[in-house]
């Protein structure tokens, strides 16, 4: 069962919650990938509920969103096996099957074709409204340095030299998984 909230009545669960780690879920083909991400902003564009994520150049999940353009955002609810987020934040969804791996238990969505995950109940679905890479010139020297650093392998699940992409997707439904 899901009872639909207002997400903005829950944007400090939410926004506190992003940045301990979240899990981004996309599915495309069939292949449902989760990711954590805990770099991510709520907000208000163009009228609409967004909620906005940044996923690195070299990330599978940047390969299922630039498909699907559509995620779900699975958020901690009360307790949780705090692995999920680990093995999600670490593995890669070209080499394992994160979802089989952790058992988790997907749950039909309402308005996207990527599902929510149980075992995070707060769920926010989301459709991409917009697209942006980061500009390096853009950005300050010290977050280059300390976020980019281009001595890193592109591969490594931390700091790397990939750039982020922005996703900015409107939220069509939220709802906490009874």
């Amino acid at each position: 069962m899901k009872k639909e909230i207002d997400v903005f009545e829950y944007a400090s669960e939410i926004l506190k919650a992003v940045k301990k780690g979240v899990l981004l879920t996309t599915k495309t083909d069939e292949k449902v990938n989760a990711m954590t991400i805990s770099w991510g902003t709520l907000g208000i564009e163009w009228g609409k509920p967004i909620f906005t994520t940044f996923v690195r150049q070299s990330r599978f999940t940047k390969q299922q969103l630039d498909k699907s353009m559509e995620f779900t955002i699975n958020i901690p609810y009360g307790d949780f096996d705090k692995k999920i987020l680990g093995i999600c934040g670490s593995e890669s969804g070209h080499l394992v099957d994160k979802i089989e791996k952790l058992n988790l238990t997907l749950e039909p969505p309402v308005a996207v074709s990527a599902p929510a995950i149980k075992e995070l109940p707060l769920t926010l679905e989301c459709k991409v409204i917009y697209i942006q890479k980061q500009v390096e010139d853009a950005m300050t020297e010290e977050y280059q340095k300390a976020c980019y650093p281009q001595d890193v392998d592109g591969s490594f699940h931390g700091a790397n030299k990939d750039y982020h992409t922005a996703y900015y997707a409107e939220i069509v439904s939220a709802y906490i998984i009874e």
